[in-house]
């Protein structure tokens, strides 16, 4: 079989850029020092199995974290957000901080911005200011199983 020179050149070019590509994935993800996130709850990981017992999840809730600034540990579970509702006052900032025990969740507040995936061991964080008093819903869009049309939470601005 003959392989015409046009051929050869566009190969050999190629073969080249695949060759120049991954020398720079190589150089940037070893010789650079990038390396994945370490594995401890400071850098957002946590045992899934242990978030009963690991601050701050073992007592979910809201806890005010300085003048209209407000930290909302939460966590998501088997068709449940905990808490499932929460009070805070107009103008308010809340910082959450979410969870899941089991499987993939989703963590969305009908009518804002706020939209995170929940993954098993990831400690996800957010926040958002409430200028608006009024009811805001929290909905689980991640399919969770059978279930997940029941999962949903309120917050409440007063």
């Amino acid at each position: 079989m003959q392989i015409h020179r046009l051929e050869k050149i566009w190969l050999s070019i190629g073969i080249a850029m695949l060759i120049i590509f991954l020398a720079i994935v190589g150089i940037s993800g070893f010789a650079m020092g990038m390396n994945p996130p370490t594995s401890d709850s400071a850098h957002g990981r946590i045992d899934p199995t242990k978030v009963d017992t690991t601050p701050p999840f073992d007592k979910p809730g809201l806890i005010q974290a300085g003048d209209n600034l407000y930290e909302a540990n939460m966590t998501a579970y088997l068709f449940s957000f905990d808490p499932g509702e929460m009070e805070i006052p107009a103008g308010s900032t809340v910082m959450f901080n979410i969870t899941s025990k089991d499987v993939v969740h989703g963590f969305s507040i009908v009518g804002t911005t706020v939209n995170m995936m929940v993954t098993p061991g990831e400690i996800n964080h957010l926040s958002y200011k409430f200028d608006k008093p009024g009811e805001y819903l929290v909905l689980c869009n991640e399919y969770c199983g059978t279930g997940h049309e029941v999962m949903q939470a309120r917050i409440i601005v007063k």
